[in-house]
């Protein structure tokens, strides 16, 4: 999806539909499946499937793999999801989107950002500045 997605129009889209906050309540608490979210949300699966993708694409929820030893592997989902702020000023609005992120991912693009770095020091023959 392209950055436009944090449009704040976007965000309230996906946030104004009570199936999505529902989901993203109830996966706050801890990862639930989609069978769980189907009860939460009292709607069809294909329906809480429809949702969870939409929250997955804005990167609001995360897909965390399970195993059951009578079922086997199934996916599970929790929020990420921080805090929405809405600023109203200067005759238009802002959104601001805080996403939780734990440590395994704030270290991948720590390493991503030094990787960046380091090919934007090389010149065009790929030697470094």
């Amino acid at each position: 999806m392209t950055e436009n997605r944090w449009d704040p129009d976007n965000i309230i889209e996906v946030l104004a539909s009570s199936e999505s906050r529902n989901i993203l309540s109830a996966a706050s608490v801890r990862p639930v499946s989609a069978e769980e979210l189907e009860q939460v949300c009292d709607v069809s699966l294909p329906t809480v499937y429809r949702r969870i993708n939409v929250l997955l694409e804005y990167d609001l929820l995360s897909e965390v793999q399970a195993v059951d030893p009578e079922k086997g592997q199934y996916r599970r989902f929790r929020t990420d999801l921080k805090e929405v702020s809405i600023v109203v000023e200067d005759g238009g609005f802002d959104i601001e989107i805080r996403l939780r992120r734990d440590t395994v991912d704030r270290f991948s693009d720590v390493i991503e950002d030094l990787s960046k770095g380091a090919q934007d020091d090389r010149d065009e023959t790929g030697q470094n500045r």
